[in-house]
């Protein structure tokens, strides 16, 4: 069994130490490094059946290292072979007594295992040579030797199988070799027959239990497959209820997925299954039954499966009974908070944290138009936050909830433990936080948009806008009008015994600002296009002698997190 795998310079990996088991499920977002992973035992793999392969007897020393082909990359495809290594880094340049020297930066892969009490270790590095091939060899030590290459390792038989494509209605007989390498370029489609006859030829009993799961499971039975030499084909049929046989090729992908795995696991006992997204076809319900059968069954038959998935479900059931490695962030580690990082899974993007680790910090408002406000008051105050401001990590809540931010907050610190925070919030009735990691602050009026609703920034507005009409007339005409409605809604929330429209208790939106601008637009003869979305604009016209010291405090407040982030350089 594989206990643990490293990897330094190999795609996104600068270095990382993953542990492993019999049962590993590997989660995270998109573009996180879980196929990446995957890929490096399977690189491994193939360098350490490649260096055995061309040995024939002579030790590391004679043979200094072997060549493989890109295109005998069958797990890991690429256009050209640099794409394996991080950032296309090849090579790096060094100045030595006044002379540029280059070094090749070396792909590095370590499997820790443990056979029959027994625990080895191979590692195995890999230089860039051209776009079509790199070269392997045993790993370099410090004492100037190359690690041995243990006999357990070479005994390991690795399979990468990505997710089950359509299946080809006709389907030719291949031998075991044609089949590896079919699996290895991916075209799992093309053998799933081929598998199923050589179990039912040379396993009759393993056949049979085959049979008779994917009956329990999928509610068919399937047919013993034939070859038919004179067509030097393999056909399979299965049957559900009373209906007369169907080729496979009819089945849905989730059960042609299942019988492929399973099929593999019956014909390849001591095996390591590298399985990317195996419950890419299944339902919610199939992929909990299936996760416990895969497991069991690879136990059973002493095999180990290592599996990369989006899915909550397997989530949850590697969480009790497998090892959950969390692909976040930097460095891939094994996580126990399985709550934090299924709301982790769920709620923040790939592009979050990609934020997260360029930024250090992240600032939460309730939506935009919050932002731009902010970004009004810092540039008019000359304020150094505005320059942060500009190029913000923020994260739009859309509600004035607490916990709507820390969840996300901590979601994110999963993966980066150093990041830190500032939310800001509409008042609350409740007191808030405002200790680091995320400091949580609020408004002393009801909304931010409170702070934009005084008679001088309203008639500046108004004497502005349109920009272009320039004429006085037209200038005065808004003015009055701007004036006149400010007074009769005034008076009308008077009336009705609602808070002054400067008062800290109005919820300025929806009591003033919205029935201001219909009126407004209405008298000029215009259509409205001042709405929620647009008071931003407002900011603008604020007088700066209005600009409470509030403000002020909110940006000293957002600048000191700003200050204190550790953003990721490389």
């Amino acid at each position: 069994m594989l206990t643990k795998l490293k990897i330094r310079n190999f795609k996104r990996f600068s270095e990382a130490e993953i542990e492993l088991g019999d049962a590993v499920v590997f989660v995270g977002p998109n573009n996180s490094g879980k196929t990446s992973a995957l890929q490096a035992l399977a690189l491994w793999d193939l360098g350490l059946k490649t260096w055995l392969a061309r040995r024939q007897g002579s030790t590391a020393q004679q043979r200094s290292r072997v060549t493989i082909n890109r295109r005998d990359l069958l797990a890991v495809p690429v256009p050209d072979a640099d794409l394996l290594w991080r950032g296309l880094t090849t090579r790096i340049g060094q100045r030595r007594s006044d002379k540029n020297v280059t070094q090749p930066v070396r792909i590095e892969i370590s499997v820790t295992g443990e056979t029959g009490g027994t625990v080895w270790e191979c590692g195995l590095e890999f230089d860039y040579a051209n776009p079509e091939s790199f070269y392997c060899r045993p790993l370099s030590l410090a004492n100037g030797t190359r690690m041995p290459v243990p006999e357990q390792a070479a005994q390991v038989t690795t399979a990468f199988l990505p997710p089950m494509s359509g299946l080809a209605s006709v389907e030719p007989k291949v031998d075991s070799g044609r089949i590896n390498v079919l699996i290895g370029e991916g075209q799992t489609a093309q053998v799933l027959r081929n598998l199923c006859y050589q179990l039912y030829t040379e396993h009759s009993d393993d056949w049979q239990a085959l049979v008779a799961t994917i009956e329990s499971y999928f509610s068919v039975t399937l047919q013993p497959p034939e070859y038919l030499p004179e067509r030097g084909e393999i056909r399979m049929a299965y049957t559900e209820g009373t209906r007369k046989p169907l080729d496979i090729s009819a089945s849905g992908r989730g059960l042609q997925q299942v019988l492929l795995l399973l099929a593999y696991l019956y014909t390849h006992s001591n095996a390591v299954l590298l399985l990317d997204e195996p419950d890419a076809h299944l339902e919610v319900i199939r992929q909990r039954d299936i996760y416990k059968l895969l497991t069991e069954t690879a136990r059973a038959r002493k095999s180990q499966v290592l599996i990369a998935s989006h899915s909550e479900v397997l989530l949850d059931e590697a969480a009790s009974s497998g090892i959950v490695i969390a692909f976040l962030g930097k460095q891939p580690r094994r996580l126990n908070n399985i709550a934090q990082l299924r709301k982790a899974l769920k709620d923040i993007r790939a592009v979050d944290y990609y934020q997260a680790a360029r930024k250090g910090w992240v600032l939460y408002v309730e939506g935009a138009t919050d932002l731009s406000i902010l970004r009004a008051w810092a540039r008019r105050l000359n304020h150094p936050m505005q320059t942060h401001l500009e190029d913000v990590f923020v994260h739009y809540i859309q509600s004035n909830k607490p916990s709507t931010a820390q969840d996300h907050f901590y979601g994110l610190r999963e993966a980066y433990p150093d990041l830190l925070g500032v939310a800001l919030f509409d008042r609350l009735d409740k007191p808030l936080s405002d200790r680091l990691p995320l400091r949580m602050l609020m408004w002393q009026r009801r909304e931010i948009e409170n702070y934009l609703c005084s008679r001088e920034t309203l008639l500046a507005f108004a004497r502005a806008n349109p920009p272009d009409a320039t004429e006085p007339l037209l200038v005065e005409q808004r003015l009055q009008v701007m004036q006149r409605e400010i007074e009769r809604l005034e008076q009308a929330l008077a009336t009705l015994g609602k808070p002054n429209p400067r008062s800290p208790d109005i919820k300025a939106t929806d009591e003033f600002l919205d029935p201001l601008f219909e009126n407004y637009y209405r008298a000029l003869g215009l259509s409205n296009y001042m709405r929620k979305a647009n008071y931003h604009v407002l900011a603008d016209y604020v007088p700066l002698d209005e600009i409470v010291p509030e403000v002020c405090e909110k940006l000293d407040a957002i600048l000191d997190v700003a200050s204190r982030a550790k953003p990721d350089l490389e």
